[in-house]
């Protein structure tokens, strides 16, 4: 039997917050910096969106090597963290999730639309996120209630490594039964979701308005003039330069088109590694 090149897209695997809801990704930024601060340690919303994309834990771990940060924590407790510190601060941090995430669960603005489109397409719908399997159990249950039930999810401590390791994308073309990585795209508002999509052999699309590099409200990114929409636009870019996304979006709303492209590609040969 010889290999075959895929033809067309069969999965597209999404994030959660920032991707399909919580529109600029607050409700997991917004809780690191009140962990930390029942600690007496201050971070910043800016830092606390640095490393977003990760596992939850090792958020914190790099939140907690930045010198900056680490310096804070030392005054206030006489030696910088350790790993079992950060393990204190993720077991504060994770009850204020899960109690304050419904605050941020909206779908984003036509997502519901797209992601019918993509359906219609004949693709399956898997996902995964940064967030650990008590937290992505609650985020599940509200987007149901607001219509989004994805094919498959895979939380970060559902797999041995998270993101930027490809663990959890490929978790969901096993389950969905996709027969070649490249027919699968990853789509994240974070570079290590992108990441995780290079390393997994998939398609990816990085979202540069929705989500954690923007960090706005639907209202604010949609009150912003045009010239320093423009401008954030070319700044996330250079930010998302690294992992190499295959494609740049504003929001989910754009994925259908996409989608379509990446299947033209893929039906002249081209193939995610490639490019």
């Amino acid at each position: 039997m010889n290999y075959e090149q895929p033809k067309q897209l069969q999965a597209v695997i999404l994030d959660w917050a920032g991707t399909v809801v919580d529109f600029g990704s607050f409700a997991p930024t917004q809780i690191f910096v009140e962990a930390f601060a029942e600690f007496g340690v201050q971070v910043s919303l800016e830092e606390a969106r640095g490393p977003m994309g990760m596992g939850k834990w090792d958020h914190i771990r790099t939140l907690c090597d930045i010198p900056a940060i680490a310096e804070r924590y030392k005054a206030k407790f006489g030696r910088v963290p350790s790993d079992d510190d950060v393990t204190a601060i993720y077991e504060r941090f994770m009850p204020l999730q899960i109690e304050k995430i419904a605050e941020h669960s909206a779908l984003i603005p036509g997502a519901l639309d797209a992601i019918a489109a993509v359906r219609k397409g004949g693709l399956k719908v898997g996902s995964c996120s940064g967030y650990p399997a008590v937290v992505m159990e609650k985020v599940v249950a509200l987007a149901k209630t607001n219509g989004y039930v994805a094919d498959h999810v895979v939380a970060t401590d559902e797999v041995p490594n998270g993101r930027p390791h490809p663990a959890q994308a490929l978790a969901n073309v096993i389950a969905l039964g996709i027969n070649d990585v490249a027919a699968c795209v990853k789509v994240d508002d974070t570079w290590p979701g992108i990441l995780e999509g290079r390393s997994a052999g998939m398609w990816t699309v990085a979202l540069t308005c929705s989500g954690n590099a923007l960090g706005l409200t639907y209202e604010q990114y949609k009150a912003l003039p045009a010239e320093k929409l423009e401008q954030e636009r070319r700044r996330i870019g250079q930010m998302f330069e690294g992992s190499r996304p295959h494609y740049l979006i504003d929001t989910i709303v754009e994925l259908p088109a996409v989608i379509a492209d990446i299947n033209a590609r893929l039906a002249r040969g081209e193939m995610p590694q490639g490019s």
